[in-house]
C-alpha cells in the first residue's frame, strides 16, 4: 500500500496533489504592504480564482486527485478536538508577534468564538484593525505600526504550495522558510501531517522541521530520480540548510545518496531553483538561459557520504555532466527558455517560463502565456497543457510552484 506521500522521481505520473485555491488573501492588502507581502502586484480575485479552478480541473481530467491545504488543516484540527485548535491558535499567534499581552487574548477570543473553517480562512486572509472592538493603549511603537491596518497579515504567497513543505520518497522536508511574510506557512503543513487521519502515525518521514536553522523552501528542492535529489542554492535556501538536509537522508537511510547543490542568481526573478530549471522528462530539462555561464557552466556541488559518513562535497561547472553523471544518462535535452531568444527567454521567464509541472513523463503543465516557450517544448516532442495565467503569473509562480505533489508512480 502506498504512503500518503511518496515522491521518488519529478516525472513518474502524478497520482495526488496539493492545492490552494486563492482567497481573500491575495488582494486583501494595499500597494504600500507589496515588498512586506513579496508581491509585485494585486491579483484580481475572481479572475485568479477562475484560473486556479481551470488549473485544478486539468489535472483531474488527467487522472490526478486534487486535496485543499485550506480543507486538510480544517480536518486535522477538528480530528484534533477543541484542545488542538486552541493550540494550534496559539501558536500562530506567538509567530505573528503575540506571544502573550491584551491583544493575544482579544484576537485569541475573536477567532475562536468562529467555526474551524471561518478560523482557517480568516487566518489565512489575515485580520484587520478595524475588524476588533479594540484600541490598544499600550501599543509601544512608531507610529507607522500603530497606523499599520493589519493585527495579523494576510498570507497571499499560499497558493504557491510548493514552498513550505516539500515531498521526498515516503516523507517530506517541512521548512524554515526565509521572510516573515512566509514563516507561519509551514505550520499548516505541520498540523496537516501530525494531526489529520490520512497523514498522521502513517510512518512518514520528517526528514528536517521548520525548527531547524537554515533557509529552505520547497521551489528549490527536486527529486530528480530515487536516489538523486536537486536543491537550489538561491535567495530563498541556503547553503547550510541544503548540507544538513543531505546528511539527514543519508543517516536516515532513505535511499537517497547523492544532492546535487546548484547556484542560482539571488534575485526576485529567479527566486528559487524551479523558477529557472525543472525536469520534464527522462532525458529532458528546461533551463533559463540567464542562469548559465559562457559554455553553459555553472557551480554546482555534489554531496555524497563517504565510507567514515561524513558528507563528501565536489565542485563542477558542467551542468550537463552533472547531471549525466547522476542520472546514468549518455545524452540529455537542456531546453532553454524562450528558444534562447535574450528578450522572449527573459520575458517569459518573468512569468514563469521555465516552471513546468510534469506530470507524467514528457507531459508538462504551462501557463498559457509563455507561448514562445510552450511551442519549443513541444518541437522537443513535449505534450503541453497549458492553463490560464493573466492573474495567477502576477504572484511570480507557475504551475510547479502551485503544486505540492504528495504521491508519484515509480518509474
Amino acid at each position: 500500500m502506498t504512503k500518503p506521500i511518496h515522491v521518488t522521481s519529478e516525472i513518474g505520473k502524478l497520482d495526488v496533489v496539493m492545492l490552494k485555491r486563492p482567497g481573500a488573501e491575495v488582494e486583501n492588502f494595499t500597494p504600500e504592504m507589496m515588498p512586506r507581502l513579496l508581491f509585485d502586484d494585486i491579483p484580481y480575485l475572481p479572475i485568479a480564482q477562475k484560473e486556479h479552478d481551470n488549473f485544478a480541473d486539468t489535472l483531474r481530467e488527467n487522472g490526478v486527485e486534487v486535496l485543499y491545504l485550506e480543507k486538510l488543516v480544517v480536518e486535522a484540527l477538528d480530528a484534533g478536538g477543541s484542545e488542538l485548535k486552541a493550540s494550534f491558535l496559539d501558536q500562530m499567534l506567538t509567530e505573528s508577534g503575540y506571544a502573550a499581552g491584551v491583544i493575544h487574548h482579544v484576537l485569541e477570543d475573536y477567532l475562536l468564538s468562529m467555526t474551524t473553517t471561518d478560523m482557517v480562512v480568516k487566518l489565512m486572509a489575515g485580520v484587520r484593525k478595524n475588524e476588533l472592538d479594540f484600541v490598544p493603549q499600550d501599543l509601544v511603537s512608531a507610529a507607522e505600526e500603530q497606523n499599520y491596518p493589519f493585527f495579523l497579515d494576510p498570507m497571499p504567497n499560499l497558493y504557491f504550495t510548493r514552498d513550505p513543505a516539500a515531498s521526498i520518497g515516503d516523507g517530506l522536508s517541512i521548512n524554515h522558510m526565509t521572510f516573515p511574510a512566509r514563516q507561519r506557512e509551514s505550520l499548516f503543513m505541520t498540523t496537516i501531517i501530525e494531526h489529520h487521519p490520512r497523514f498522521a502515525n502513517q510512518g512518514l518521514n520528517v526528514w528536517r522541521d521548520r525548527n531547524q536553522p537554515g533557509r529552505i523552501e520547497g521551489g528549490d528542492e527536486l527529486v530528480l530520480s530515487n536516489t538523486v535529489i536537486a536543491i537550489g542554492v538561491s535567495e530563498r535556501t541556503s547553503a547550510q540548510a541544503i548540507e544538513d538536509i543531505a546528511r539527514r537522508l543519508f543517516e536516515k537511510q532513505s535511499g537517497f545518496e547523492k544532492v546535487l547543490a546548484i547556484r542560482i542568481p539571488h534575485n526576485h526573478a529567479m527566486m528559487h531553483l524551479d523558477t529557472v530549471f525543472t525536469m520534464i522528462n527522462h532525458d529532458q530539462f528546461t533551463v533559463h538561459p540567464g542562469i548559465l555561464g559562457e559554455g553553459g557552466q555553472i557551480d554546482t556541488w555534489t554531496i555524497t557520504e563517504d565510507s567514515s559518513g561524513d558528507l563528501r562535497v565536489d565542485h563542477q561547472t558542467d551542468l550537463k555532466q552533472v547531471l549525466k553523471d547522476a542520472l546514468g544518462l549518455d545524452d540529455l535535452d537542456l531546453i532553454p527558455t524562450g528558444g534562447g531568444d535574450p528578450i522572449i527567454a527573459d520575458r517569459e521567464q518573468w512569468n514563469d517560463g521555465s516552471n513546468t509541472l510534469a506530470i507524467a513523463p514528457g507531459v508538462v503543465v504551462t501557463y498559457n502565456r509563455n507561448y514562445v516557450s510552450n511551442q519549443v517544448l513541444r518541437e522537443h516532442g513535449l505534450k503541453v497543457l497549458e492553463v490560464l495565467s493573466s492573474e495567477l503569473s502576477r504572484g511570480r509562480g507557475g504551475p510547479r510552484c502551485m503544486s505540492m505533489p504528495l504521491v508519484r508512480e515509480d518509474l
